[in-house]
């Protein structure tokens, strides 16, 4: 028999685009010769829906979906991802479903039975977990089908009580086939591929594995489909953050060269040394640099947006958010705005020319001191005439934010944050100023990792001037300002962050790894304490773990360690 793996790039409640891609996939699956079809979780009507799914017309257009999509199951076996409606009188009104059409008929449909509920994931609060397993018979073959989670449940300490392919394996299934929705971030892929590997082994079976690929606002599906033989051996491997297409023969022969290979390799054990490095390994940067490239034109393209705008400071951050926007979207459709004030440093402006000169974006220059001392006037009676604090500092950077906003809204641009990990974890930022934005490119990347990323750029030609690499990081929104005013050094920020954040030590754990004590206390602090900020910020485009917004939920009122 020959599988189809199509890998494709659906639209969150775009019906018809969805459908019309799905039919296009059965149609060169057809040409190929394959058997059966195989689509990702969802696929219909894009994953994650969320809230969509309380729509009974959302629900509606999805069984019209299908009915479209069945009639082209002829000749072939089509295996597309669905909600489906639950008809018991008790649990959930839904199921996390993946339809099996043939003969222009819905022949099987089987229910996904482990329900993420952590980090990004909410699928316990919309369907129910599936209850019956049953293998499908198709053309001389028994296939398990299962759905994304379902073959994660595995290990010393699983999370869920049933596991679906070991209800399955008394029917002595064939090969096994997981239409997924599995989220990029730079620990995933590696993960992903051993839990397959790690049921490869377990149950003796091919694994046919069809993952999503594209940007659905924060989150990326790095799509990198795979298929292992019986033998644990990777067969075949789809592209990474690009549509692609493969048909296998499930007949093919192959050798047991892969039989001791380790079954399961989560993220590693790291020791405070090994933080930075691994941050800003190689592997992971150019990864990164891949997922945020599809992230803003899926984000701009998906929005029906075509031009950007932000605020170039002549610093590292707005260096990078420049470059990438302009890969991304094309140099002529971002606009870059240098907005100094009195505290600016005039390399800072020359550093923002240069770069825009050599990425041929157009860039304009709109001082801000004029604006800063209307304010400045208006409030003099309020201030009392207290010194010069951190209200003035805010005050320029929200006159740039409203700048920006305001060009924005007159010409249609998306303005885009260049805020970064470091920054927004400590709250070094401004409300409504430079935390301002529509989309945050580098929010789940730490400072170092912003460095790291920069050097990528250049790796094959200068883009980012060396002015910009080496000068110290400043807000320039006071005399001589250095982030390391504020802040310790970001060698030793990131290390702290990433322990907590990422790997969710506790205070005396990373204490423990040679710490200081108040060092640690004071940035768990700043960062605990920032939290009403972050609620209030922009979209970040996820591309680690454990990123600001729906995956990492935390009570701006809470107590602990603040």
């Amino acid at each position: 028999m020959k599988i189809a793996l199509v890998q494709q790039n659906y639209h969150i409640g775009n019906f018809e685009h969805n459908t019309e891609k799905i039919i296009q996939g059965i149609g060169k699956a057809k040409e190929g010769g394959a058997d059966l079809v195989v689509f990702s979780e969802l696929s219909v009507c894009g994953y994650p829906p969320r809230d969509f799914l309380e729509f009974e017309d959302f629900l509606a257009r999805c069984y019209e979906s299908i009915d479209k999509i069945k009639a082209y199951a002829s000749g072939i076996g089509v295996i597309v991802g669905s909600p489906v409606r639950n008809h018991a009188p008790k649990g959930k009104d839904l199921f996390n479903a993946a339809f099996f059409l043939q003969d222009q008929e819905v022949k099987a449909v089987v229910h996904k039975t482990c329900l993420p509920a952590y980090d990004i994931f909410d699928e316990y609060r919309y369907f129910e977990s599936g209850t019956e397993w049953q293998v499908i018979e198709f053309r001389g073959k028994r296939i398990a089908l299962t759905i994304c989670e379902d073959i994660w449940n595995l290990g010393d300490n699983p999370m869920y009580n049933v596991c679906p392919m070991d209800q399955l394996m008394p029917q002595l299934p064939d090969l096994m086939i997981n239409i997924s929705a599995s989220p990029f971030d730079y620990d995933h892929e590696e993960d992903r591929r051993a839990v397959v590997r790690q049921n490869v082994l377990k149950y003796k079976l091919p694994m046919y594995y069809c993952n999503a690929v594209g940007a659905q606002t924060e989150i990326i599906f790095d799509g990198g489909s795979v298929v292992y033989d019986a033998y644990a051996n990777c067969t075949h491997h789809l592209k990474i953050f690009e549509e692609d297409f493969q048909i296998v023969d499930t007949e093919m022969k192959y050798r047991p060269v892969n039989k001791h290979l380790p079954v399961f390799t989560s993220a590693s054990v790291l020791r405070p040394e090994q933080i930075i490095p691994y941050l800003t390994r190689r592997n992971n940067i150019r990864e990164i640099h891949d997922a945020l490239i599809l992230g803003i034109r899926d984000y701009f393209g998906k929005m029906g947006f075509q031009k950007a705008i932000l605020g170039s400071s002549g610093g590292i951050d707005s260096a990078v958010t420049l470059a990438l926007a302009c890969r991304a979207l094309g140099s002529e459709n971002v606009l870059a705005v240098a907005l100094p004030s009195g505290y600016s440093s005039p390399h800072s402006v020359e550093d923002a020319v240069a770069l825009s000169k050599k990425l041929n974006n157009p860039f304009d220059i709109i001082p801000i001191q004029p604006v800063y001392e209307s304010l400045l006037t208006a409030l003099e009676p309020a201030f009392k005439g207290l010194p010069f604090s951190v209200a003035e500092e805010n005050l320029q950077s929200r006159t740039r934010g409203n700048l920006l906003m305001g060009l924005a809204n007159k010409f249609g641009y998306i303005l885009l944050n260049t805020s970064n990990k470091s920054e927004l974890s400590t709250g070094y930022g401004t409300l409504y100023g430079d935390m301002a934005g529509g989309l945050s490119m580098l929010g789940d990347l730490y400072k170092t990792q912003v460095y790291a990323l920069a050097h990528l750029i250049n790796q094959d030609e200068e883009i980012i001037p060396p002015s910009i690499l080496n000068k110290a990081p400043s807000a320039e929104l006071r005399p001589d300002q250095k982030d390391s005013d504020s802040l310790p050094d970001y060698d030793l920020l990131d290390k702290i962050l990433f322990l907590y954040i990422e790997r969710r030590k506790g205070p005396r754990e990373i204490i423990d790894m040679g710490v200081d004590e108040d060092l640690l206390l004071r940035v768990l602090k700043l960062v605990n304490t920032s939290e009403y900020k972050r609620n209030q910020f922009c979209p970040i485009i996820r591309v680690s773990g454990k990123a600001f917004g729906m995956g990492r939920r935390m009570p701006i009122v809470g107590k602990y360690l603040s």
